[in-house]
């Protein structure tokens, strides 16, 4: 497996040409960190280029891009050129011939920002909004009459396919089981007669495949349980409050633990931590690739960062363990 990726980079316009700089400085420098070679490749894209050439981009853009493991692209737009000649010149032919239909932005207080929202911090403001990227009001179907006469009209359909919908969803249902475990879906349904009620039919039905069948306990543990055995972990709210995960020491196979007892540890930067049994029973496996990548526990608490598995001894110690619903009411506002 190489180290080595190219990446295109498209400053663009306005803002683009300050942002693009400073991101790069931070790529160089996970590259030193994590001993990788990114090889950068400038492509002067843009409205400018528009306003000299009559088009965003070459006519072998894309084809030019395909080479590329990655595309960094800043900001287009500019005073004088009408923002759907960048957007459909350069975004949407981007977005469609790649598939890029996961629109994604992570929304973060940063520490030491002040945020207009009366007594909220960085924990209380942490999530991500998903967003399809290629479908809805992205469809070219439509078009204009009678331009320029009293009469003139514009019509632009939005389009929702089974595939695409569903496609977005399975996405953020997978996303959100890395972090609280959570999915809101946000439609306009009650003015949107068509569309948006098709789009809610099919959350309800793509949930379906996603069961709250995680139960956790106070101390912050989260278990699945399946044939009778648990597997455990430490819940996205815990690895947060922890911070950068460097040492896990995870129970040996054949372990008796008893719920409530000590059967593991994890140790962040600030501090190291007991994980308590949410069940009772015998440790079947153990993750030992936490030996090594520990970090697993901040990225995917809930799926490769998983402790151990246990097979339980006491199938009614269920009962007492939390509900997601009954847990996010525990922790609060995250």
């Amino acid at each position: 497996m190489t180290n080595a990726f190219r990446i295109a980079v498209i400053p663009g316009d306005g803002i683009g040409k300050e942002v693009v700089p400073e991101g790069l400085r931070v790529l160089d420098a996970v590259a030193r960190k994590h001993k990788l070679d990114f090889r950068f490749e400038t492509l002067d894209w843009s409205c400018e280029t528009y306003a000299k050439t009559g088009k965003m981009m070459p006519g072998d853009g894309l084809d030019r891009l395909r080479g590329f493991d990655a595309i960094f692209l800043g900001a287009v737009g500019f005073p004088g050129i009408p923002d759907h000649v960048s957007l459909w010149g350069l975004l949407i032919p981007i977005r469609r011939a790649f598939r890029q239909y996961a629109n994604v932005r992570p929304v973060r207080l940063i520490k030491g920002v002040e945020s207009p929202l009366k007594n909220r911090g960085p924990k209380d403001i942490d999530f991500i909004i998903v967003r399809e990227n290629t479908e809805g009001e992205y469809s070219e179907i439509g078009g204009r009459l009678y331009r320029g006469s009293d009469q003139e009209l514009a019509v632009q359909e939005t389009v929702f396919t089974k595939i695409g919908v569903d496609r977005i969803l399975r996405y953020a249902f997978d996303l959100a089981k890395t972090r609280r475990g959570h999915l809101t879906s946000a439609t306009k349904s009650n003015g949107i007669i068509h569309t948006m009620p098709f789009w809610d039919e099919r959350f309800a039905a793509v949930a379906k495949d996603y069961p709250d069948d995680l139960r956790y306990t106070k101390e912050h543990e989260w278990v699945a349980i399946e044939d009778g055995v648990g597997t455990v972990g430490i819940t996205f709210h815990a690895q947060k409050e922890l911070g950068d995960i460097v040492y896990v020491d995870v129970p040996k196979i054949g372990a008796r633990v008893e719920i409530g007892k000590n059967f593991a540890v994890v140790e962040s930067v600030k501090a190291a931590s007991d994980i308590f049994a949410p069940v009772s029973g015998e440790v079947v496996a153990a993750n030992e690739t936490l030996t090594n990548t520990p970090e697993l526990i901040n990225s995917d608490p809930h799926g490769a960062g998983w402790i151990a598995k246990i097979k339980l001894s006491n199938l009614s110690e269920i009962q007492q363990l939390l509900s997601a619903a009954d847990y996010q009411a525990f922790v609060g506002p995250e």
